[in-house]
């Protein structure tokens, strides 16, 4: 057996191929196979199940002739017959003793021990209670589970699912039990009867018919894929990323290797090495194409160009594709793209869309880069056209060539952006087959199967799966696809990279830039954190909710622009622009430029107080869900009800003293440069900076930050009430 969940196979040669060694509990009947059993007979309906088996030496009868198909079978015999039918390896004493340790009916002396060890150890049977129960009866549900497990299909989905009546299943069998009707392997759809127990005969049946459902699966193409996205300059675990990528390439060797974007800002990596370090990883990983994030372009507006993406590029060992991003007006970037669809793709360049051939079948890769760019980024020159119309525009152009298996890669989000996202999409554009996406950081335990569009029309099914974030996943995903192209199931997983262990060579590459990372991260800044300032994603999240680092950072800017300019009276901080925490105990450099990585400098704003209840306004006007552009502030005060509609939920506006802000009255706002050009879609801080009433004072970020944590020493701020939504 093999640690990778996904669509695995227990085949007729495998079967043919098992032991046959006899069992104890169940000796064979020497003339079964050819003459039957004495108690089965033709027309019953376990009789093909049970001498088909009985052919491939897999399950055998009594010594008096019978095979006792009403009886119910034992949860021994069913582990004698997996470990048979599996050719699982044969343990070694000590591993019997450690894989029974924990049992305390079983140890090494019993008949079934190696079998009943084989099993435990494979993650196929465990007991309950410390307790195995050799001799006791097996329950329906308990043979779904061990089953779906042996055949490694625990993470396997239908597209067209079979309905099943899983009320009374219990939540530790429901998975499994769907499998099997997935795979049309149990029809009884009204009662399924999950705590009874499963005679010889009908676990006989169970068995075979799955085997033979897994079989016809094995003759459909399967397209294997790994992806990644959201990133974001996490190198410290990327030697055991190379191994992720291996240990799936073993088992898969075609499997295609794809990014969503977003390597680029995240942590010192990126400010030391600008993705000259993921690129070591990646080349190493063999990616076979990438698609641009947002964060690609992060340095338009501190280097004034686009040249250190286009050495990210120039040292890509793969293309980067992207069919709705327009470099041509771009003059770093635009000798890098090669315009339309290639089948032979090169590396470090520009593409709308490759053709890669895979495992003799010609597979569509496209991708798309979030419209939003134009507003959260510095794309200087380059544009974004329509993500729905390119995608169209793409999947044209594929099916004109006769390819029908068409993968996205898009950094567009899952369904964070009601008016721009991979549902909207796939509901969109019908011929799009799988989309692998990033951009808004989702964990997605299952992937989300499409398969009525817009109108509420069944479409051909679309698969979209997202990976999270930091390297903290590898995706993996194997696809099935019927002889028309139209995908008829699939098995994902998340292989988490922290259980890895480092590639050799991959931890040798990395080594010296390893290396000037942590003399960085170590050195102390003098100051010291007296509890933890998190940095939280979940229902309170720094993109919903004040925290204590939203405040520590935005007292910064406030006290750093008051130095400049003493009529500043309050700063803000946009919540997506804040990385990561800072722990409890002396504050190091590389925390600080953690936390604030993207190279952002403190700007001043001459607002109106009705154009900061206008950006207020924009700020709330998602919550509670996650908004990156959502402001933390230090010297005011904001009460919303996120109860109204958006656009009439400010509840009032404070100065830090409790003086109201009047809407005719010109106040003096600090933020980050970013935020001042209208980043995040802050339309009123756009119109001030175009009106010249905005000046960057060219002070970075993190440092401002770190000045004040050394000046305050003992850091400890709070949340303070700062924001308060009066519905919660």
């Amino acid at each position: 057996m093999k640690d990778n969940k996904n669509l695995k196979k227990l085949t007729g040669t495998s079967l043919v191929a098992a032991a046959a060694a006899s069992l104890a509990v169940v000796p064979v009947a020497s003339a079964a196979a050819t003459d039957g059993y004495s108690d089965v007979a033709k027309g019953d309906s376990h009789y093909e199940a049970i001498m088909a088996l009985t052919e491939k030496e897999i399950v055998q009868g009594f010594q008096d002739g019978t095979f006792g198909q009403w009886k119910d079978i034992s949860r021994q015999q069913v582990a004698a017959i997996l470990y048979k039918a599996f050719q699982l390896d044969e343990p070694t004493q000590e591993e019997v003793e450690n894989a029974l340790e924990s049992y305390g009916d079983v140890d090494s002396s019993h008949l079934y021990a190696k079998q009943i060890a084989a099993v435990t150890k494979a993650g196929i049977f465990k007991g309950a209670d410390g307790s195995f129960q050799p001799k006791e009866s097996i329950t329906r549900q308990q043979v779904a589970s061990v089953l779906v497990l042996a055949q490694d299909l625990a993470n396997y989905q239908s597209i067209d699912k079979e309905k099943i009546n899983l009320k009374n299943v219990d939540d530790s069998h429901k998975k499994r039990v769907q499998v099997l009707a997935d795979l049309g392997v149990t029809n009884q759809s009204n009662d399924f009867r999950p705590a009874e127990n499963i005679s010889r005969g009908a676990f006989s049946t169970i068995f075979y018919k799955l085997s033979k459902q897994v079989e016809e699966l094995e003759k459909m193409y399967q397209l294997d894929l790994m992806h990644t996205s959201d990133t974001h300059a996490h190198v410290d675990n990327g030697a055991k990323r190379v191994t992720a990528a291996k240990n799936f390439r073993a088992e898969y060797p075609e499997a295609l290797l794809l990014d969503s974007g977003d390597v680029f800002s995240g942590t010192l990596y990126f400010n030391n090495f600008f993705g000259q370090a993921d690129l070591k990883v990646m080349n190493m990983m063999g990616y076979d194409a990438m698609t641009f994030g947002n964060h690609e372009f992060d340095l338009g507006q501190k280097d004034g160009n686009h040249q250190k993406l286009a050495d990210f590029i120039q040292g890509a060992e793969f293309p980067i594709v992207s069919s709705n991003v327009d470099v041509s007006k771009d003059e770093i970037l635009s000798p890098l793209y090669k315009s339309g669809i290639t089948s032979t793709p090169a590396d470090s360049a520009i593409y709308d869309g490759i053709i890669k051939t895979v495992d003799g079948e010609r597979v569509g890769i496209f991708g798309l880069t979030t419209e939003e760019t134009e507003n959260i980024a510095s794309p200087l020159d380059v544009t974004f056209a329509n993500y729905v119309e390119s995608a169209q525009k793409m999947v044209r152009q594929f099916e004109a060539k006769g390819i029908d298996k068409i993968v996205a890669v898009t950094h567009i989000g899952y369904n964070d952006n009601p008016d721009m996202n991979d549902v909207n999409l796939a509901k969109a554009v019908d011929g799009i087959d799988v989309i692998l996406g990033g951009h808004s950081h989702t964990k997605m335990s299952a992937p989300a199967v499409v398969t009525v569009d817009a109108r509420g029309q069944k479409k051909s099914p679309t698969i979209i799966d997202h990976t999270f974030q930091y390297s903290t996943y590898l995706g993996t995903m194997n696809v099935k696809f019927d002889e028309y192209g139209k995908i008829i199931g699939h098995a994902a997983e998340l292989v988490e990279i922290d259980n890895q262990e480092p590639d050799k060579e991959a931890l040798e590459v990395l080594k010296p830039y390893k290396e000037e990372i942590d003399a960085i991260m170590e050195k102390e800044t003098g100051a010291t954190a007296v509890h933890e300032f998190p940095n939280p994603r979940e229902n309170v999240s720094v993109r919903n909710s004040e925290t204590a680092l939203g405040n520590l950072i935005t007292d910064g800017m406030l006290k750093k622009a008051k130095s400049v300019d003493d009529s500043t009276v309050l700063a803000l901080q946009n919540g997506g622009g804040i990385r990561t925490n800072i722990n409890e105990g002396p504050i190091t450099y590389g925390e600080i430029m953690e936390v604030l990585p993207f190279g952002n400098t403190l700007a001043l704003m001459t607002l109106t107080g009705a154009e900061l209840e206008q950006a207020m306004e924009h700020s709330v006007a998602n919550m509670p869900k996650e908004f990156g552009g959502f402001l933390h502030m230090s010297g005011m005060k904001l009460t919303y009800d996120s109860s109204k509609e958006a656009g009439d939920r400010v509840v009032s506006m404070e100065l830090a003293d409790g003086t109201p802000i009047k809407a005719d009255q010109t106040y003096t706002v600090a933020t980050n440069a970013f935020t001042a050009m209208g980043g995040d879609g802050y339309e009123v801080f756009e119109k001030a900076y175009k009106d010249g009433r905005v000046q960057d004072l060219g002070l970075s970020d993190w440092e401002n930050l770190k000045e004040h944590v050394v000046d305050l020493g003992e850091v400890d701020t709070d949340i303070e009430g700062r924001i308060t939504d009066i519905n919660k």
